[in-house]
Formats: C-alpha cells, structure tokens, sequence
C-alpha cells in the first residue's frame, strides 16, 4: 500500500516516476505519472486495467504486433487493459493522471533483444 508517495512505475528500468495519491493493489490505485523523453526495449501487459487521462505531452503505444497509436493531451481518456501487450515512448516529457483498477497476481514481458518472454509477480519477481 502506498499512500502520497513517489518512485518509478515499472521498475528500475523504467521511464517513468509515478506520484501516488493512493495505491491499494487489491482495489484501486490513483496516480499522476511523469513519462521521461524516450522508452525501454521491453514490451509489457499489466496486472490491472486503466483509464488514463494525458495532461500535457504525447505518447506513442507501440503494439507486440506492430500497431501503433498515438496519444496527444487532450480531454479523451486512454485505456489500456490488463491484456495489452505493449510499450510506451514519450515524446519529451509527458504527464498522465491514471486510474488503476483492483490488480491481478500476474503480468508479463517480452525482451526483444534476446527474445524472452518472462511472467512477473508482486515486486516484479521473475516467476515460472
């Protein structure tokens, strides 16, 4: 549980720093996320669904099959769903407030340098 907190939102990889106002993986989370310029290699799913708002920047969502869609600021809400198999670039410096539903036990990652697919848990331990 998280309550008025900040660290990095994917791992010690990532891009991007989230500000919690609260997180409370069995219901919900709430959170403004700062994407820095740029992206990691892996793409990932989630452990939880979202509805996310972009406050200021753009964002790209590059697809493990190719799609990509692109994300301006704006007054429409983008959704990403436990499912999606995706990775995020930034095009300089983006905010993002997020609603994040209940999460689930497990997500995963796909490496495409060497090509691996892992399944995470809580605490972004490897499993299976």
């Amino acid at each position: 549980m998280r309550i008025l907190s900040r660290a990095k939102d994917g791992g010690p990889l990532s891009r991007v720093w989230g500000y919690w106002l609260f997180e409370i993986k069995r219901l919900a989370s709430v959170a403004l996320l700062r994407f820095e310029d740029g992206t990691r290699e892996s793409f990932h799913s989630h452990a939880f669904n979202s509805v996310s708002w972009i406050l200021r920047g753009r964002l790209v969502e590059t697809h493990l099959d190719g799609h990509i869609e692109e994300y301006p600021a704006g007054i429409w809400p983008v959704v990403t769903r436990r499912e999606t198999f995706h990775r995020v670039s930034s095009e300089g410096t983006t905010w993002v407030l997020t609603f994040r539903g209940p999460w689930w036990k497990f997500w995963m990652e796909f490496d495409p340098v060497d090509g691996g697919f892992s399944t995470l848990t809580d605490g972004r331990r490897e499993i299976g």
